[in-house]
Formats: structure tokens, sequence, C-alpha cells
């Protein structure tokens, strides 16, 4: 059964398209890691999914509820953890969440348990009574998740929960996480990827406003590139090496250094040959020593680079024409400066 469902989604600013035509179907039950680079979109969507901001095509409908026409009913089926929790710091812990559940409308009756159990699952009942700006900046993010998490609705919503929190705390942050998705929805929004690929069952990447993947971390590694890498350090002449290996099959391409009496090579070859057997052979034949061999397994973060190069791309290259801008102003500026200087000077 879908929660969430998302169609033909689309936010232009201007003549900027910031989400490109979206659509998603998200399922019960599950914990979703939603990735992207700065710019690509990922947190503007998140904002209309939570109807902080409008669409400007599309529709969000969560548990049936459009989230622009029946704004009331929709918000009522996610708690919502921004990056920057928007905490009344003088107030306590127990005093705000108590203020978040009437905001929330729970029912009366219910409202002290409720919040009980976010402050416990959260980990700050222990700080209840204290002032929130007189919090760490961890405990001040537990804060943020247990509003989140108060009324225990279908949908959770976390975006960079694990912002200033220590490793213990990212532990058991990871911990509730997994305890939430067994009866919760829960979207996680991270830059590390590494919380991602320990908590996350389906894995959305977007790059240029548009998803280019939507599958599980073990389908995301398997799919996205059939090459893979294998590192070598052997002993001999590298011309010896390289005519070896030129003549063994499976090879796509291969690099070789000389480094003293030690050649370090570096073959990508096809995922699905698997040629370190006949590689081992035909360099035993050939009398050259193998010293180590590793096989170099993508990780998630080489296909998230690989899947949003183009962003990347685009980022670095604007900031090498703001680098080439700023110096040509500055030439301008010190030629500017030295003609006046030369103006005094022949005055003078």
């Amino acid at each position: 059964m879908d929660v969430i469902e998302i169609s033909n989604l689309t936010k232009k600013y201007g003549d900027i398209v910031a989400v490109d035509n979206i659509s998603l179907n998200i399922e019960k039950g599950k914990i979703y890691g939603f990735l992207g680079p700065n710019g690509a979109g990922k947190t503007t969507t998140l904002n209309i999914i939570t109807g902080y901001i409008g669409a400007s095509e599309g529709t969000v409908k969560i548990n049936g509820f459009d989230v622009l026409r029946e704004a009331d009913e929709a918000k009522k089926q996610f708690g919502y953890l921004p990056e920057l929790p928007p905490l009344y710091m003088d107030m306590t812990v127990a005093e705000y969440l108590k203020f978040a559940a009437e905001l929330k409308k729970i029912n009366k009756k219910d409202r002290k348990k409720s919040i009980d159990e976010a402050m416990r699952l959260a980990g700050v009942d222990k700080v209840s009574n204290r002032l929130i700006k007189n919090l760490s900046k961890g405990y001040k993010q537990r804060v943020g998740v247990s509003q989140a998490i108060l009324g225990m609705p279908d949908v959770i919503i976390l975006d960079e929960p694990s912002v200033g929190l220590d490793p213990g705390q990212i532990k058991e942050l990871r911990s509730l996480i997994k305890k939430l998705g067994k009866d919760h929805t829960v979207i996680l929004s991270s830059h590390i990827l590494s919380e991602i690929s320990e908590v996350c069952e389906q894995i959305f990447i977007i790059s240029k406003g548009k998803i280019v993947a939507n599958c599980s971390k073990d389908e995301l590694l398997g799919n996205v590139s059939s090459v893979s890498e294998l590192e070598l350090e052997v002993k001999g002449n590298e011309k010896h090496v390289v005519y070896t290996l030129n003549n063994l099959e499976g090879i796509e391409s291969f690099k070789t250094m000389m480094m003293g009496d030690m050649v370090n090579i570096k073959i990508k070859m096809n995922s699905e040959n698997d040629i370190r057997e006949a590689l081992f052979n035909a360099l035993s034949e050939a009398k050259i020593p193998i010293l180590s061999m590793k096989l170099n397994e993508q990780s998630l973060e080489d296909v998230f680079m690989e899947l949003t190069k183009d962003v990347v791309s685009s980022e670095e290259e604007e900031q090498k024409n703001d680098s080439k801008k700023e110096k040509k102003t500055n030439r301008r500026k010190n030629k500017k400066t030295d003609s006046v200087n030369k103006n005094r000077k022949e005055k003078e």
C-alpha cells in the first residue's frame, strides 16, 4: 500500500527548474533514503511534500489527502524534522512538546502519553525540565526528533537528523530509525552516505531535479556499473608485465606504474568476468611474482558520484568561472590603480 503518491511534480523559479516532473510511490513500513548534491532539488522536493512550499505542477498525496487542497488532513499524516529544527529556546523540553502536541491537535487525553513516549524514544526524557537553550547541540537535535515522532504519525520525514550528534548518539538514532521503520514509513534525507546505506531499504538519488535512481542499495551497486577494478603489486620488468597483460583476455583496460623494482597495476574488468585466476596463472607462467592483489568493489559513494557527475561537474565549472571572473576583475582593478599612481607621479 502506498502512503505517499507523487505525480508529475515540478517546481520552477522563473526559468530555473528545481524539480523536474518527478513521480514516485512510497510504500508503508519502509525506510527510504533521499540523496542529492547541493542544488539538485532534494530540499525543494521535501518542502513540497511537507506543504512548506507549493508546486508549479503536479500533486502530492499522503494517505489519499492532497497536500495542497487538503493541507490540514495531509499534515496530520506525517511528522517532519527540518534541517534546522524550529525550537523555542526559552521553553523547557516538556513545554515545547506540549505546545507541539497542541499544534498537532493530539487528543487531550492522549497528549501526556504521546509526549512521554516521544521523549523516551528520542532520549530526552532525562532533560524534560531543562530549557532548550541550555542543551547541547546534540540534545537540541534530539528534541527536534521527538517533535517529529510526536503522535506517532504514519510518515516520519527526517532532514539531516544526525547533525550535531556524537558517534554514540548517531548509533542510538539509527537504532530508533530502524525501530520506527517497522510500523511507520520513514524518509531520511542525509549527505552522509554511510548513514543511508546503514538504515535505508530503498534509496532515491536526485540530480538536476530528476530522480536518477530508485532502488535498493544492492540493486544500486549491482546495476549502475558493470566494471570493477583490480589492483596488483608485482615484482618484475614493466615491459614484461605489459606484454603479459596484453595477451590476457577479459581485461577492459589497464595502467602500470614502476615503483623501484615493483610494478603497480590497475586493471579494469567486466564484473561478470572474474579474471583473477587466469591473471594469477598468466603472471606465474611469466615468472612475475604477485606481491598483492586487491579487488576494489564499487561503493555507494562511487555510485553516487557516477550518477550525479553532471551536477558535480557543473558546480566545479561554475567555481572555475567565478575564479576566472574574480581574477579578471582584480587585473582590471590593478591596472586602474597602476594608472592612477602613474598619473600622480607625473603630476608631482
